[in-house]
């Protein structure tokens, strides 16, 4: 099927596709509000500018449009009929980015949850905002467990090298007691 646009008008029309504060964004932040989960926006630190940021619970939520990231199986992906080389290269580009990026947040310690436009539509908003707002506690719980462990070991390293640093002490002064200076 050939495009009904002529090349200005499908300029405009994808020029006033917003990439921050989409619709299904707007409502997972709204809903996270509501349940008192506190977070940041396309935070710009982090790489890939994750659409929610929750430093308490070191977690990077992506919101995706099913279209623009290749979700399989959905009904609200389809490769287009035409230009489709262009298409499957770009989309294939966004997953490969998308990939890279959440390497990335997990190499630095972050937990990354991806939400898929679908899973923000009416029938399944309820149970999205649950799974989502459950994996955010979760997270937030193994991130405290775990920095209270590194804060332990790492008291128990510096009590431990205090000893050390005390019995290498000790010893020299029996050394030089043992043998004192003629």
């Amino acid at each position: 099927m050939a495009d009904i646009h002529t090349p200005e008008q499908r300029h405009l029309n994808m020029s006033h596709i917003r990439s921050a504060n989409t619709k299904p964004e707007l409502a997972l932040r709204k809903a996270l509000w509501h349940l008192g989960i506190r977070y940041r926006v396309n935070d710009k630190r982090l790489p890939g500018k994750p659409d929610i940021v929750l430093p308490k619970y070191r977690t990077a939520i992506f919101v995706h449009g099913c279209f623009w990231h290749g979700h399989k199986d959905c009904p609200n992906y389809t490769t287009p009929k035409t230009n489709t080389d262009f298409w499957k290269a770009k989309i294939e580009r966004n997953q490969q980015r998308d990939q890279e990026t959440w390497r990335q947040l997990e190499a630095k310690g972050w937990y990354v949850l991806i939400v898929w436009e679908c899973e923000i539509k009416k029938a399944r908003f309820e149970g999205t905002i649950e799974r989502v707002a459950s994996t955010i506690r979760k997270n937030g719980n193994t991130y405290n467990y775990l920095k209270t462990a590194q804060k332990k070991a790492r008291e128990l390293y510096r009590t431990e090298r205090r000893e050390r640093m005390q019995r290498e002490k000790e010893l020299v002064e029996e050394i030089h007691a043992a043998f004192p200076k003629r």
